[in-house]
């Protein structure tokens, strides 16, 4: 590889890492708005006339914080592996499906099959997490290497 190529690959690598850097500061950054916002919102649930959209808003905003969370943990796994990997997405697509169906559940606009097919979907997520780890890349590199 010539010395110009090498040049422009590390370049796309620190611009990379640095965009990452970015995302994970202003996830962050959004993280800890959300839980002061979350802690001051709950009074709210005392204050509230009925103790349901306490409730409501307090649940919202809970769930939020664990989807930006797992966020948060995908783009900090990259830099540990120096890729994306698939099951770390699945866990976010999970932890979002699952606070998009608690949250119908809570507000009652979802019931008997439709709530069937949100835990087939979420049913399906985990059987491809799970076959994303049995099969992930680091354990079949790992299998070669010991034959």
């Amino acid at each position: 590889m010539s010395k110009d190529k090498r040049l422009l690959r590390k370049l796309y690598h620190y611009a990379i890492d640095g965009a990452f850097c970015v995302i994970i500061f202003a996830l962050l950054i959004a993280l800890a708005v959300g839980i002061v916002r979350t802690l001051a919102e709950l009074s709210l649930t005392i204050t509230e006339a009925s103790v349901r959209l306490g409730f409501k808003d307090l649940i919202t905003n809970v769930l939020s914080l664990i989807v930006v969370l797992e966020l948060v943990r995908a783009f900090v796994d990259y830099f540990e592996h120096d890729r994306v990997r698939l099951e770390i997405l699945v866990e976010v697509v999970i932890a979002f499906c699952l606070r998009e169906m608690l949250l119908h559940i809570f507000e009652g606009k979802i019931r008997g099959l439709e709530t069937l097919w949100w835990a087939g979907a979420i049913l399906l997520l985990i059987v491809g997490r799970t076959l994303a780890v049995v099969y992930s890349p680091e354990k079949a590199s790992f299998k070669k290497s010991s034959v």
